[in-house]
């Protein structure tokens, strides 16, 4: 892929119309659209390096940069992410099933947690115009449960034995999963070959920056520079003017019009409270989802026989007025074998593993601090909530009601799942005065010209993937402010 590249020391002093720092989902989504409006320049500044997919698959990892390295953590639990050009695209699983339209007013509806400014409506069709971007690959009958406009891009993946029978059961809460993986082959990518290894996909069918936005980076209003970590945002009043920029030992500056801060939920917040911007619950408030993982052996049916590596979403637990007391619960039904295969002979895939992944009430006890000696991120957090638990409590003691359709022997809870390598808020969006720090179209409150986008952004967390959605609300906010 060619890129515009620039280095810090070629930028230094120099001004742009758009300045974007972090190139993941919510950077490059929000990038892509404006670029359509831009007279002058748009320049990318990202702390990692561009790394190929020939190059990842080599090497067997997503950058040479540790996320660890990245960040002082106080807790034992893992927080994941990839420090390179085009960030989770590289390393994501690509599930992306929407986000509940009940998701968006847990608070209003359920007494928890934070509203969205806006609804699952307002983002439909933005929901859309992002799967189009990738190729969404997914189960039109999801319709029933996730309203659409559009049917998707591609057809569904094959399901196993196991989703046909659980469709024909529940036909309004059993979906094949939505996914960016592409069941037919198009231009770019290579069609899903299941082989479970999708955060390094062997044969380019995920979608990936590389894949997915060569243009982008190549194109002669774009510059790219690489290897150059932002440390502090300048600004007087409510204007930010430009950006310090950390490079191979030396320190840069670069001026801009507009700034888009989409470094990702750990160190968006940390630049801003080294900027001394802390409008708000700044830093506040980190949280993913919370999952455990189970096995289910069956009595004389088989699966692995769907064709990528999660082939089931099941609703059943997701919504209704329990959330007032317990969270949502999402079932993921695996085509994967993290437990290994049953030894009895002749019945090596009568299992079935299951993911339950449960939405958590962010806290603002869990947070990003700064280290005051370097200035770098500290994560400070504590554990998820007694609403979280509960969600896994509930599903795990009705599984068996919810798997009745099959023909179950036997259920074992495996083990607690350590992360969802999904961090979100610590800048979430909402009314100016409700300790939110960017409003409903992503702008901060207090400094006009800074615009903050991806999951750091999130007021909820919904137990669904969110990438999607991070790429739909990026869309959103570029559509609003060119306007």
């Amino acid at each position: 892929m060619d890129i515009n590249r620039v280095s810090a020391r070629a930028i230094h002093e120099k001004h742009y119309e758009l300045i974007v720092i972090g190139s993941g989902f919510g950077s490059t989504f929000f990038l892509n659209e404006a670029l359509k409006h831009l007279d002058g320049r748009a320049l990318i500044i990202e702390w990692g390096d561009f790394h190929p997919w020939a190059w990842q698959i080599e090497a067997q990892r997503n950058s040479v940069i540790s996320p660890e390295n990245t960040y002082t953590n106080r807790g034992e639990k893992p927080w994941n992410m990839t420090i390179g050009l085009g960030g989770g695209m590289n390393c994501w699983y690509s599930q992306t099933p929407r986000f509940h339209p009940n998701d968006f007013h847990t608070q209003s509806r359920y007494g928890v947690g934070h509203d969205w400014p806006f609804g699952y409506d307002e983002l439909e069709p933005y929901y859309c115009r992002a799967e189009n971007i990738m190729s969404i690959a997914g189960d039109p009958d999801m319709a029933r449960m996730l309203p659409r406009s559009q049917d998707f891009p591609q057809p569904p993946h094959k399901g196993s034995a196991i989703d046909r029978l659980m469709k024909t059961a529940m036909p309004d809460h059993h979906f094949i999963m939505p996914t960016g993986r592409a069941r037919v082959a198009t231009e770019t990518r290579n069609a899903c070959c299941a082989t479970a290894t999708c955060n390094l996909c062997p044969v380019n069918a995920k979608f990936t920056a590389e894949n997915g936005f060569a243009e982008l980076y190549s194109h002669p209003k774009v510059d790219v520079c690489l290897n150059s970590e932002v440390r502090t945002l300048e600004y007087s009043g409510d204007t930010i003017s430009g950006a310090t920029i950390s490079s191979n030992g030396e320190q840069f500056r670069v001026f801009g019009d507009l700034f888009v801060l989409g470094a990702n939920a750990i160190q968006s917040p940390a630049i801003l409270l080294r900027s001394d911007i802390t409008h708000g619950q700044t830093g506040m408030g980190l949280h993913e989802q919370v999952g455990a993982d189970i096995e289910v052996y069956l009595d004389g049916l088989g699966n692995f026989d769907g064709s990528t590596i999660t082939t089931g979403l099941n609703y059943a637990f997701y919504d209704g007025d329990f959330r007032k007391e317990r969270s949502a619960c999402l079932i993921y039904f695996e085509n994967r074998w993290p437990h290994g295969l049953r030894t009895e002979r002749g019945r090596w895939n009568e299992t079935l593993p299951l993911m339950l992944v449960t939405e958590d009430v962010p806290h603002i006890d869990n947070r990003i601090t700064l280290d005051p000696a370097t200035g770098n991120a500290i994560i400070n957090y504590h554990g998820e909530s007694a609403y979280a638990e509960r969600g896994i409590e509930y599903a795990l003691e009705h599984l068996g009601e919810l798997l009745e359709p099959l023909p179950v022997e036997a259920i074992h809870y495996r083990r607690k799942r350590i992360t969802e390598s999904h961090v979100q808020g610590t800048l979430r969006m909402g009314k100016a005065g409700d300790g939110s720090v960017v409003d409903g179209d992503m702008i901060h409150h207090s400094k006009r010209n800074l615009m903050v986008v991806g999951t750091s952004t999130y007021p909820s967390c919904s137990p669904a993937n969110p990438s999607l959605t991070a790429a739909a609300l990026s869309i959103r906010a570029a559509d609003r402010l060119y306007s």
